[in-house]
């Protein structure tokens, strides 16, 4: 174990899934693929005169947001001006909250991969706008304004995480609550998301907190992990050969696997806070709060939970399900249209979920595929009435997954329907004991773990349709009868 430890705290930026920006009317479009500057309007460009408004809605997402994360929402909101020195927001500041966030004084419990679970404290959620998107090609830039003035949620969490497992873990449960929200799609690939660890490391022991950096351009949860184990490696590398870490915002090289300075890190008193002077303070009703509280979905943890309690899932199954809401989602509607609840999670953990990572689909896309929630609870229903046995449900998945179709039909389509005549049976295991006179005089004479090979020879016979109890039961009864004569 290393002599230093990681101090980790992380700033996450949401997009809102509003209709228009955060203080004008503009349309919010997907800004990687409508046509640059198009969706833009005097005020989200800082012409002179203009005067913001404030979006309802967006302030409504952002207590959805505070109120899942245990915060604190305190009655005096305020808005400020943040110097900006960027040309992607034109009027040279950028609306935010500083002083007066909107959401203060939360919590997020994250898992472990060791089991264990641990909370992570938030210090503050507040709101504020999105710039405009920046393309540098050659020796010149490129502005896009669509995203200028996008309702944006900045949460920040206190430096309570200590490894990249743990930024990881936290980085996923945030980004499951935004979704079960319906406050923001989570797609980091698109910039809606984005994730940013801020990152010091101290000698184990050691309380007070030394220079930071914090890590900018990471596009996917698994590039934090990477990025983030990388800067804590260079860090402590640093400081075991007498060198010193210097404050700077650091970009996450993709390509080489590592982080590289993109500038001096900025402090506080450099953005130059002040009151925003077009935009009356803000007062949060206790009976808002009270309506927004009201109308939250069940969250990840609470699912999970209920999973557990209700349906007998484990622990890890059902985290893994509540994962992702749309997981979560195929899941309960495959156990309400009749299947099994733990049948019903083995498929989806296993073979389901096998089929996607072998397609390159993320699980977030589950309600696309061709089976249907209801084809899965009937493949599992000619299971449980002994129709097919599992073996055969599991090559029938794959069609059903590429295809669709009905499951029922399609096993009498096939003839795919499961051996149970005794008869017919017991003349399939006699004619493979005929057939491999050698091995049946080994297991006869001790080699008992040949059972299962003749067992799989007989389940070949009969191309996999037969009742595997069955045939195991009448082949040990002929075997003994073989022993015996």
């Amino acid at each position: 174990m290393s002599q230093y430890e990681a101090v980790i705290g992380l700033e996450v930026h949401a997009e809102l899934q509003t209709r228009s920006k955060m203080f004008c009317g503009c349309a919010v479009v997907d800004s990687t693929s409508a046509p640059p500057s198009t969706y833009v309007c005097p005020v989200c460009l800082g012409m002179p005169g203009v005067l913001p408004v404030l979006n309802h809605r967006a302030v409504e997402l952002g207590l959805r947001v505070g109120l899942a994360l245990n915060c604190e929402i305190p009655p005096f909101n305020r808005f400020a001006r943040k110097s900006y020195f960027y040309p992607d927001l034109p009027k040279g500041y950028q609306i935010s909250q500083y002083d007066y966030p909107l959401a203060v004084r939360g919590w997020l419990e994250i898992d472990l991969p060791d089991g264990s679970s641990k909370r992570v404290r938030i210090r503050r959620v507040h709101l504020e706008e999105d710039t405009g998107k920046l393309t540098h090609v050659d020796d010149h830039s490129l502005i896009d304004f669509n995203r200028a003035g996008v309702p944006l949620l900045e949460i920040v969490s206190e430096a309570d995480i200590r490894s990249a497992e743990e930024a990881e873990a936290y980085a996923r449960k945030l980004r499951a609550i935004l979704r079960y929200l319906g406050v923001n799609s989570g797609d980091m690939s698109k910039g809606v998301l984005r994730v940013e660890p801020n990152i010091s490391v101290r000698p184990r022991g050691e309380e007070a907190f030394r220079t930071r950096t914090e890590i900018k351009n990471l596009n996917s949860i698994r590039s934090l992990a990477r990025a983030t184990a990388y800067e804590i490696e260079r860090q402590v590398a640093l400081y075991e050969s007498g060198g010193q870490v210097q404050q700077a915002t650091m970009g996450w090289d993709e390509a080489r696997q590592v982080t590289v300075v993109q500038r001096v890190k900025e402090s506080a008193d450099d953005y130059r806070y002040f009151p925003e002077p077009d935009l009356p303070p803000l007062e949060i009703s206790r009976a808002w709060v009270k309506e927004v509280r009201a109308a939250l979905p069940e969250l990840p943890s609470a699912k999970r939970d209920r999973l557990m309690q209700q349906m007998g899932l484990s622990r890890y199954d059902a985290s893994v399900l509540v994962a992702e809401k749309a997981v979560a989602d195929y899941f309960e509607a495959t156990v309400q249209a009749g299947g099994d609840p733990k049948q019903v999670a083995n498929y989806i953990l296993g073979d389901l979920f096998r089929r996607m990572k072998d397609e390159g689909r993320p699980r977030e896309q589950i309600g696309d595929i061709p089976l249907k929630p209801v084809m899965l609870a009937e493949l599992l229903a000619l299971v449980a009435e002994g129709t097919i046995n599992h073996g055969v449900a599991k090559k029938l998945l794959g069609t059903l997954y590429a295809e669709g179709g009905d499951p029922r039909r399609l096993v009498e389509e096939r003839g795919l329907a499961q051996v149970r005549d005794e008869e017919a049976l017991g003349q399939a295991v006699a004619q493979v004991l005929d057939e491999h006179p050698e091995e049946v005089a080994r297991f006869l004479a001790g080699e008992e773990k040949l059972a299962q090979f003749l067992m799989g020879m007989v389940m070949r016979a009969l191309r996999g349709k037969a009742d595997a109890q069955a045939v195991r039961r009448l082949l040990q009864a002929q075997l003994e009868a073989r022993r015996k004569a």
